[in-house]
């Protein structure tokens, strides 16, 4: 399916006004003839308009990719890519030379991949993208990821979570020792979370340190410690030197293998709070996770407290979102009949305040499980997936599904929209 266009008349006016001058290939290796190009007024004016019209929109990431004919320039907003100009591929070298040069690169290197870092400014906020550049086919595409400290600067109860949730993770994460595990995919804002927490426990007489791959955002009082594979500073490595300085509580960005994993629970056995990530798709499964890398049952059910799974759904615009009558088929999937289903729903339209998308924001999907007697008992006889989530469920795990029903029903979201993100749960 097509990418959504999103109609930005700023960009078009300053694509405009750049010449599609063509570079030879003999061109394309000279530094000096890269750095003249990309030094030229109307693109450097081009860049500026493409990265600041990105943050205005509150995008997440910038593509710029090289095809056959043309560039493809693609904002992410709220979790979904929209197409923005297709510039004329005699533009892709300017561009991706300007990038290269903000993002202190080598400008005459086109081979390898690389990564790179720029600092902006907007509104007063200081905007960090993170560059990524990529050889392909016809040319070199590349990511900026849009980091804006302001928009992580987010209390618990900032991030959408029903009351009962919020309060229950609170006394999880006031323990003294134990694992606390955020679980979800890539973008599902584990990291939002982890530093919600962290934030909430960032007082003086506490010290926290955090080990990151990379560390996104830099707080105050937290001692903050970037994971570096070139000289082998692995999670695994840096959570050893950790322990000894003496923490109170440690963040690891995540738990990849069961070296980390070990070192984990041994941390958290030996007074530590710690907080950490896995790739799971639900929280019962971050239980198994750990099981298969190798880890005892019994260590598991004497560390881990709880689980969060989480996803990032969008939220409907207040200006524009509009009522309806839900259908039948509607109510089966989300398994209410007419007695028990709300008189109305609500479906995005599309204003001048969202920009004609519908949505403005995100929120979040979660499902909390608490590591009670009756999970530990199962987890201690190894029992099954399925076991296990029926036995969290009957103790008050809501999934993230009903988590979401409950969000559409209030109409903060569409149907869609939890669909879309819980199909694992179908």
């Amino acid at each position: 399916m097509a990418s959504p266009h999103l109609d930005v008349q700023s960009l078009q006016q300053a694509f405009a006004q750049v010449g599609g001058e063509t570079v030879s290939a003999e061109a394309a290796k000279d530094s000096k003839k890269l750095l003249e190009l990309a030094s030229q007024a109307p693109v450097i004016r081009l860049v500026e308009a493409v990265l600041s019209e990105a943050v205005t929109r509150r995008s997440s990431d910038v593509h710029i990719e090289a095809f056959e004919d043309l560039v493809l320039i693609r904002y992410r907003i709220d979790g979904v890519c929209y197409e923005v100009a297709k510039p004329p591929k005699s533009l892709a070298l300017a561009i991706a030379s300007r990038i290269k040069i903000l993002a202190n690169l080598d400008v005459a290197e086109s081979r390898l991949p690389q990564d790179g870092r720029i600092l902006l400014e907007s509104n007063g906020r200081q905007i960090d993208l993170r560059v990524s550049t990529l050889p392909t086919l016809f040319g070199e595409s590349i990511v900026l990821r849009v980091l804006d400290k302001g928009a992580l600067n987010k209390s618990l109860n900032q991030l959408g979570m029903d009351p009962k949730t919020q309060q229950t993770i609170e006394g999880l994460i006031q323990r003294p020792h134990g694992l606390f595990l955020v679980t979800g995919p890539t973008g599902s804002g584990k990291t939002t979370t982890l530093y919600a927490c962290l934030t909430k426990l960032n007082h003086p007489d506490v010290k926290i340190i955090t080990t990151e791959d990379p560390v996104e955002y830099d707080i105050a009082g937290l001692v903050q410690v970037a994971i570096n594979h070139k000289i082998e500073l692995t999670f695994g490595v840096c959570l050893r030197a950790i322990l000894r300085h003496d923490p109170d509580i440690i963040m690891v960005g995540e738990i990849r293998d069961p070296d980390t994993a070990t070192i984990a629970i041994q941390a958290s056995l030996t007074g530590h709070l710690v907080f950490s990530t896995l790739h799971t798709n639900d929280a019962p499964g971050a239980v198994t996770r750990l099981l298969d890398m190798g880890l005892e049952p019994f260590l598991i059910t004497s560390t881990v407290h709880g689980v969060l799974a989480q996803r990032l759904i969008r939220r409907l615009c207040l200006q524009c979102r509009q009522p309806y009558a839900p259908t039948a088929e509607e109510l089966a999937e989300m398994r209410l009949d007419a007695s028990s289903a709300p008189a109305q729903l609500m479906r995005a339209v599309g204003c001048s305040a969202c920009n004609g998308l519908g949505y403005q924001g995100r929120m979040g999907l979660y499902e909390l499980m608490v590591v009670d007697e009756a999970v530990r008992t199962l987890v201690l006889e190894r029992k099954s997936l399925s076991q296990i989530r029926a036995a969290a469920s009957a103790q008050g795990m809501r999934t993230l599904r009903e988590d979401g029903m409950t969000k559409v029903c209030a109409g903060e979201t569409t149907l869609e929209e939890v669909m879309r993100e819980t199909q694992d749960y179908a």
